[in-house]
């Protein structure tokens, strides 16, 4: 009942207060000659507390999965990531006080995947590494935990990351064959064997998928999207621009040159991959034949308006400054505060944003305003348009998140310029690294002070960071 009076009161304040439709076709023509004038701001830096350090960040290409990485596992990826952060660092590999990687969907034979990859990409056997999950910000867990053993000056260095390989996912036996099978192996004597194999039905040869529903409402995130976007009112039309935007803004940053996180990675027996494989500019016209692929047959969401299922692995090297400094190292941003934050996964599932970037802010001192750089998780069209318009909504920020008034929104000649997950792909475990190095790179480029990383989760779980520029 709650959460169809809930439904109910979205779709009113869609009749209020979302009748102006987003239009993003004119931000194809965005330049990457654009310019943040650097401005005169406050450091962020605090008396007595430790500055903290992104050195470096890189990730191996974002492949769709099924393709060049197919026949690989999920540690070879994060292996790769981590030489690629060595080869560009010069890092000594016993230079290291921990490793920490984030991951989604685990692959049994490596479950502690940091301490695998670690040891295969040849750090020394001394470091600690543990793995830590936390859906879609899982990498970004990573690096604040990382952080947080920094600032607690239990380490002076710590590489952090994330990888996710939805090419070859654990599936699983029934539950009764499971059962079945484990008292095969206690049985003592024939007899009690055959008795086990013959309870087997073939309803027991049924295997077991990885979950893509939230398990607390058995919904799926594109069923949440498609709901999220009708209650907001974002139409179909407004998330396929939004998409091709990402796709286009992508492209030209590939193009460019400007996706400089990625590192080349020979794939055993395949080709040397060094180019995001996801990357599609189309045409509106061609986007708008594809049918819903959730809600059927009237959904909003579609493939093309969506992330994809993809492989992929990052890497972070993390440092105090002093550290950084005294090892010869120019740091490319300080990471500052940060915030996570928690809704009901029913119907707010995929609004993290709306609720950690204000967070944030105030943790910060700062406001949307000095903002130079934004960079949100794009999971589907209208998880973002949808948080879009709850931030610019007096009503919204009111009712449910106990403002005077609302957030505002990004504005979007600062928002993800080199495209997002909709195009660059988005490996579940590794995106939140991806996001803060981009944040870190655009502030360099286009001369900002200030970044701000924001991201929702499974769970109705989220999490924002400011990133702010090293003086170059």
């Amino acid at each position: 009942m709650a959460s169809t009076m809930l439904n109910m009161t979205f779709l009113l304040f869609t009749s209020q207060a979302c009748c102006q439709s987003l239009r993003f076709t004119c931000f194809l023509l965005s330049s990457f000659s654009f310019s943040v004038q650097a401005k005169s701001k406050k450091t962020l830096a605090r008396p007595g507390m430790k500055n903290i350090v992104l050195v470096e960040g890189v990730r191996t290409p974002f492949l769709m999965s099924g393709t060049t990485y197919a026949d690989l596992m999920p540690h070879d990826l994060a292996r790769a990531a981590l030489l690629g952060l060595l080869h560009k660092t010069d890092l000594p590999r016993d230079a290291v006080d921990y490793i920490i990687y984030g991951t989604v969907i685990q692959e049994v034979k490596t479950s502690n995947i940091a301490r695998e990859a670690a040891l295969g990409a040849g750090f020394s056997d001394k470091i600690p590494a543990h793995t830590v999950t936390m859906a879609c910000i899982s990498s970004n867990q990573a690096m604040t935990s990382a952080a947080g053993l920094i600032a607690a000056g239990q380490c002076d260095a710590v590489v952090a990351g994330g990888v996710e390989f939805m090419s070859d996912v654990p599936i699983r036996h029934s539950r009764k064959m499971r059962k079945t099978m484990l008292s095969l192996n206690k049985a003592k004597t024939l007899g009690q064997r055959l008795s086990l194999i013959g309870s087997i039905r073939m309803a027991h040869l049924a295997p077991e998928l990885p979950a893509v529903a939230e398990f607390s409402t058995a919904e799926t995130m594109g069923h949440s999207a498609d709901r999220l976007a009708a209650a907001f009112g974002v139409s179909r039309v407004e998330q396929d621009e939004f998409a091709l935007r990402s796709h286009t803004l992508a492209k030209k940053a590939q193009d460019a040159g400007l996706l400089q996180d990625i590192v080349s990675f020979n794939v055993p027996g395949r080709d040397i991959v060094s180019k995001d494989n996801g990357i599609r500019p189309t045409s509106m016209e061609q986007m708008g034949k594809l049918k819903a692929a959730f809600v059927k047959p009237h959904g909003t969401v579609t493939a093309a308006n969506s992330s994809f299922l993809t492989d992929g692995a990052s890497a972070v090297l993390i440092m105090s400054e002093e550290k950084a400094v005294a090892m010869g190292f120019k740091p490319k941003a300080y990471l500052r505060d940060f915030v996570y934050v928690s809704q009901d996964p029913k119907d707010q599932l995929l609004l993290g944003p709306t609720y950690s970037t204000p967070k944030v802010l105030e943790r910060a001192g700062l406001s949307l305003n000095d903002i130079d750089v934004f960079e949100f998780h794009e999971a589907f069209a209208g998880q973002i348009m949808a948080n879009l318009k709850a931030m610019d909504s007096d009503w919204f920020g009111q009712t449910y998140m106990g403002r005077k008034s609302k957030v505002g929104t990004p504005p979007m000649e600062k928002f993800n310029l080199w495209g997002g997950s909709l195009s660059l792909g988005h490996p579940f475990g590794a995106t939140g690294c991806r996001l803060v190095t981009t944040v870190a790179h655009r502030l360099q480029k286009e001369g900002g002070q200030y970044g701000l990383v924001a991201a929702c989760a499974a769970g109705g779980q989220g999490h924002a960071m400011v990133i702010e520029a090293y003086p170059q």
